[in-house]
């Protein structure tokens, strides 16, 4: 934990000053100290044999080094831990872990980007969220619309997330106003982001501030800076522009865009992308949540460029309005038509169908949203490695079906360090 080297290092630097000075006036220490402990070892031998006197001395030399390591130690605690919920070593060693984990790249947006950065925290601390800014419904729309800010609502989730008071920080950003005039609303969060965007400058540097004021592990990173106005052709032939609408707007979606057509990524994501291990791409939903990061022309080309391991997280359920009668293979062609090819080498889906609670799916049925079905044939054909793993969270009410963070974070870290272990000239150095 490089505590006690620090500490040694002090006492050497002690000592070492208290001899130059002595040297230095002509004191000749090392003479006289020498002298003043034969002296006492003499005296000491004289009143006890040395097979006591010296067990007795070791022993108390010993117990004075660990009495003061540990009143150092809790000193520190003390201030570093107040209210004592965690002991300090037992963090060190969680910091120095977290440390060492894997560089982890996950794109998307939603509530699914947020449910899977709660998991993988537990892992890494080399986490970078590449998040959507294509939102313009609800209170993100409204800020975007008065104040010209991009939507702050899924990057407000995703700095909860990564935040160690998660919590806390939970309730506190995603509480809405219920009343006040041009308040009610809008989420706190939104309105911190927003604040934090006017006093930095732009969104970027409002995030990164607010990152170090909530002491996320890891960052979150717009995919854009640029005003991305979301579209979508349909089958019928219907253009609808407006993230919030194309969902609503009952149709197949057959084409996705944005405007501008060539918006600019953030270097740091390129640079995230690049100097990854692991890019994750997903869950969420497949045209308003995860294609528009694609939309992104230099997200694409890092994707291609980058050595890491790159995974797509399928949803259990299909979307009304988004993926009504998909399968897998149909998410994995979607989201290769924004990027304009394939980019990844594997796909985790739910292994065992959502009937623990059969009231949960009928819920699910009344509004046209089914269990996503895996087309193990097709994705083979595609060229993708399956990976099948229980990571679905039912609650307790049985009203919804989404993924658990911890189940789906270990099952990511399950399938990368395998990958590893069968092509270990890849492994990150």
């Amino acid at each position: 934990m490089r505590v006690k080297r620090w500490l040694a290092l002090i006492v050497l630097g002690t000592v070492c000053t208290s001899l130059g000075l002595a040297i230095w006036v002509d004191l000749r220490p090392i003479f006289y100290s020498s002298k003043v402990l034969w002296g006492l070892v003499r005296g000491l031998a004289e009143i006890l044999p040395n097979d006591i006197s010296g067990p007795l001395v070791l022993v108390a030399g010993i117990g004075f080094v660990v009495l003061g390591l540990r009143f150092t130690l809790g000193s520190i605690t003390e201030v570093l831990v107040p209210e004592g919920e965690d002991d300090l070593v037992e963090r060190l060693f969680r910091h120095r872990r977290l440390s060492r984990g894997p560089k982890i790249v996950a794109i998307g947006g939603g509530t699914g980007l947020s449910t899977l950065l709660r998991g993988l925290k537990r892992y890494s601390a080399n986490i970078t969220a590449v998040v959507t800014v294509a939102d313009d419904g609800g209170s993100s729309g409204r800020l975007r619309q008065q104040f010209g800010v991009l939507p702050p609502g899924d990057l407000r989730n995703c700095l909860a997330a990564l935040a160690d008071e998660e919590k806390l920080l939970t309730e506190l950003f995603q509480y809405r106003f219920k009343t006040g005039e041009g308040l009610a609303g809008h989420s706190f969060g939104n309105l911190f982001l927003t604040v934090m965007a006017e006093i930095t400058g732009d969104l970027e540097k409002g995030v990164e501030a607010s990152s170090k004021v909530l002491a996320i592990r890891g960052r979150v990173l717009p995919a854009t800076l640029d005003d991305m106005t979301l579209w979508a052709d349909l089958d019928d032939g219907r253009h609808i522009e407006g993230e919030s609408n194309i969902s609503h707007a009952g149709g197949q979606i057959v084409r996705i865009g944005c405007s501008p057509a060539v918006p600019r990524a953030l270097p740091q994501v390129v640079e995230a992308i690049v100097d990854a291990d692991l890019v994750i791409i997903g869950p969420g939903s497949l045209y308003t949540s995860i294609a528009p990061n694609l939309l992104v022309p230099e997200i694409v080309q890092a994707l291609r460029v980058s050595k890491a391991r790159k995974i797509y997280i399928c949803n259990v359920m299909t979307q009304p309005g988004e993926t009504d009668g998909y399968a897998v293979s149909d998410h994995v062609r979607a989201l290769e038509g924004a990027a304009g090819g394939p980019f990844f080498e594997a796909v985790l889906v739910h292994r065992d169908p959502p009937t623990r609670n059969l009231e949960s799916l009928r819920r699910y049925e009344q509004q046209a949203s089914y269990p996503v079905a895996i087309d193990r044939d097709n994705l083979t054909l595609m060229g993708l490695q399956l990976v099948m793993a229980n990571v679905m969270d039912e609650n307790d009410a049985g009203t919804t079906i989404r993924h658990s963070s911890r189940r789906l974070a270990r099952a990511l870290l399950r399938w990368y360090t395998r990958s590893l272990q069968q092509n270990p000239q890849d492994r990150a150095s």
